[in-house]
């Protein structure tokens, strides 16, 4: 009898046990920010997560440990490179993942392949009237709501006080002289060069990952002259404009007078503006912690100061280059059930966006948290940029293949001596190779 009533609970056991397990909900869930399994791969305490992946993975331990619902999200971490080829194929071949992170710029180009939202937010208890006003634009198109806005991220200066004091280029509170014009900007550079013998820009230009980067000053300052690469419809580019050739023209400039670095890639010039190479980065908002926690070390390039700033208008207008991470639910990519695991998900990273903002570096979605996020540590100076930032409307396709082809073209100006009008004639033909493609 013992031992029925032993077995009995044995067996009761393990069907409690195995109940429990077909229980569980398991959510796929794709994203890049990098793999950093070796520092936080079983964190939960987003507090202490710095970096877009520390929080990111933070943030995904802290929800599986702690819902009720027995959710279990699977995060498929895949490289920024190749991201959206790899999301193409899968989306091809019925491999849907449940949610996806999605640049707002790339929008534009999946609405048929992922759901509209409007509706699916309400039912998961996500305020869309909380969206700051750039991030209602990022993710909305045709007036309609195609994904959870996460950030705002943007193109800052990140200066080398050190170098700016030995150059003699700090106001009376010590703080870094910020150009008003271009004219400015070359004599301080050439200043800059003549006391210190470094470059003023640092800037990647080596690797294709690195094209970005041009073409998000491009955009800049095309944008801080009211300009478009589309001032006739979004059918035909135009490079040729006066606004797009001083764009390319600032860039000329600065490699021409030898204020610019050149040939290097993403990870020499972040590890050269950390040991003092150059006077301005020119990068995201992501680095702002990076580079307060490497000014905090005694003795490094630079202890004698770091400091940021949106990046300068140089010509009329204030404006500069944004994007934004979000969130998509892709077509397919769900059964009822694990749709609504999603979608308290998605609720869970709603509520955790200042994390988000706090540990990597970006500019919240929610309005209701920038007066909170203008009291972290230089934020003062970034906290604004919703208000003036700018990206190309959705209408325009393709806008990865523009950015990594303008970057190209700039990385020519840098690298290779090309000329602004050699660059601007260079796009300009490629251009409707990329429109003609879409």
């Amino acid at each position: 009898m013992l031992r029925r009533t032993l077995a009995g609970a044995v067996l009761g056991a393990l069907l409690a046990t195995q109940a429990m397990a077909q229980a569980k909900t398991e959510i796929t869930f794709a994203r890049f920010f990098g793999a950093c399994e070796g520092d936080y791969g079983t964190s939960q305490d987003v507090a202490k997560a710095r970096g877009e992946c520390g929080v990111m993975t933070s943030l995904v331990n802290l929800f599986n440990a702690t819902n009720k619902d027995n959710i279990v999200v699977k995060p498929q971490i895949i490289e920024w490179g190749p991201y959206y080829q790899q999301l193409n194929a899968r989306i091809a071949a019925k491999d849907i993942p449940a949610i996806a992170v999605m640049h707002a710029a790339q929008l534009g180009d999946y609405t048929r392949y992922v759901e509209e939202l409007d509706g699916v937010l309400k039912e998961a208890g996500i305020d869309a009237g909380d969206f700051t006003p750039n991030a209602r634009t990022a993710v909305t198109v045709g007036g309609k709501i195609y994904a959870m806005p996460w950030d705002t991220h943007s193109w800052l200066w990140h200066f080398n006080i050190g170098l700016f004091k030995q150059a003699g280029l700090v106001d009376a509170q010590g703080q870094p002289l910020v150009p008003k014009s271009v004219e400015e900007m070359l004599a301080h550079a050439k200043q800059m060069k003549e006391k210190t013998g470094k470059p003023y820009i640092i800037m990647a230009t080596a690797g294709a990952g690195d094209f970005a980067n041009g073409a998000r000053g491009y955009y800049s300052w095309l944008y801080d002259q009211g300009g478009s690469i589309f001032p006739d419809g979004y059918e035909k580019a135009n490079f040729h404009t006066p606004a797009s050739l001083a764009s390319f023209g600032v860039f000329e400039a600065l490699a021409k007078g030898g204020y610019i670095t050149k040939g290097l890639d993403g990870s020499g010039v972040l590890g050269g503006f950390m040991n003092g190479i150059g006077a301005v980065y020119m990068t995201g908002t992501w680095r702002i912690d990076d580079f307060l926690a490497a000014s905090a070390k005694p003795g490094g390039a630079l202890s004698e100061g770091y400091t940021t700033r949106a990046f300068p208008n140089l010509f009329k207008t204030q404006s500069v280059w944004t994007d934004n991470h979000s969130w998509v639910l892709p077509k397919g990519g769900t059964t009822p059930a694990t749709r609504k695991a999603a979608l308290t998900f998605l609720k869970f990273l709603w509520d955790h966006n200042f994390d988000w903002a706090r540990g990597g570096g970006h500019l919240p979605a929610r309005q209701s948290l920038m007066a909170d996020y203008a009291k972290l540590p230089l934020r003062q100076f970034v906290v604004d940029i919703p208000s003036f930032g700018k990206a190309l409307p959705h209408e325009v396709r393709r806008q990865f293949g523009f950015q990594n082809m303008i970057g190209e073209e700039i990385a020519n100006i840098v690298n290779s001596g090309k000329t602004a009008a050699q660059a601007a004639d260079a796009a300009q033909e490629r251009s409707v190779a990329l429109l003609r493609g879409r």
